[in-house]
């Protein structure tokens, strides 16, 4: 039963570049409309268990745990705009690998704090951030346009990482229900003002478009994430988050069926390097102990 629920995690989360390349090639709908909706119904979906059970919960909502949230929102709705236009600019495997940098911006961020990471997570990082460097050479001599995306995905997997650690401190203290609700409700309202300062429109859209939005959501916020979720109560998140880096190859399998993507051997390569990295990072962190506010890793995934 756990290898299916992790089948259908990888592939709810795989699913995401895929889908919202094709939804926003396809159809008129925006960039900011899709991280609009997808929070917003996000945080609809989480609310409502909270509200039936015990709607009260809002209203214990400490001063700290709002501050966290609140940083937490604004990250995620900065890593939305920025992964979802990097799709608009460079391939879905380029822009997914680059985008789940989050682990490694993590350790990086830690790092600054004061942290003392085993050697293996400088080596991950060091190999990880290889892979960009690669990915990026084959980029520049595509176009500038696609150097631009790789930018945007790399800016979007650190703005995910301050996001994890932000949610990490508001969860301290809060349930996930109440947190998510939160956060996902805050979230939406930021990018609502995104789009209103850029011009995007959140609505007015045809069948397609809101098919699109809809296939966003379900595989990729709700099957997705919820998998992995459950599975945390039965796997250890070591293992969970090792699961979790299939959805690289995945979003490059997908692109190449689904939308014809073909990219150059080098890019290939570098996607690799990201993955091992990545790998070794996870891994690394694994000292034998649980830190006190550390973020699991097994949540990293916001995509």
């Amino acid at each position: 039963m756990n290898f299916f629920i992790a089948a259908l995690g990888v592939l709810g989360v795989a699913s995401s570049g895929p889908l919202i390349a094709a939804t926003l090639g396809a159809t008129t709908v925006s960039a900011l409309a899709i991280a609009f909706w997808r929070n917003a119904i996000g945080a609809a979906v989480m609310a409502t268990p909270v509200l039936v059970r015990n709607p009260k919960q809002f209203g214990r909502v400490t001063a700290r745990e709002f501050r966290w949230s609140l940083v937490a929102a604004v990250a995620l709705a900065f890593h939305f705009a920025c992964f979802i236009t990097s799709l608009q600019l460079t391939s879905v495997a380029a822009a997914t690998a680059l985008v789940c940098l989050q682990s490694a911006w993590i350790a990086v961020f830690q790092l600054f704090r004061g942290t003392r990471h085993r050697w293996q997570v400088l080596v991950g990082l060091g190999t990880a951030f290889g892979g960009v460097v690669v990915i990026t050479g084959f980029d520049m001599g595509t176009s500038p346009g696609a150097l631009l995306g790789d930018v945007l995905a790399v800016a979007g997997g650190a703005l995910a990482g301050l996001y994890t650690l932000s949610g990490g401190k508001a969860r301290e203290t809060m349930g996930t229900g109440t947190y998510t609700t939160l956060c996902y409700g805050m979230c939406a309202v930021v990018v609502a003002a995104l789009a209103l300062v850029f011009n995007q429109p959140l609505a007015g859209f045809d069948g397609a478009g809101w098919t699109g939005i809809l296939a966003i959501t379900v595989c990729a916020q709700l099957v997705g994430h919820t998998a992995f979720n459950h599975l945390l109560a039965t796997m250890s998140p070591l293992l969970v988050s090792m699961i979790i880096l299939l959805e690289i190859p995945g979003a490059a399998l997908l692109a190449a069926m689904f939308l014809g993507e073909m990219l150059p051997a080098g890019t290939y390569a570098g996607l690799g390097l990201i993955l091992v990295g990545l790998a070794v990072v996870v891994t690394g962190q694994r000292d034998g102990r649980t830190r006190r506010g550390a973020p699991q890793l097994a949540e990293l995934g916001t995509d």
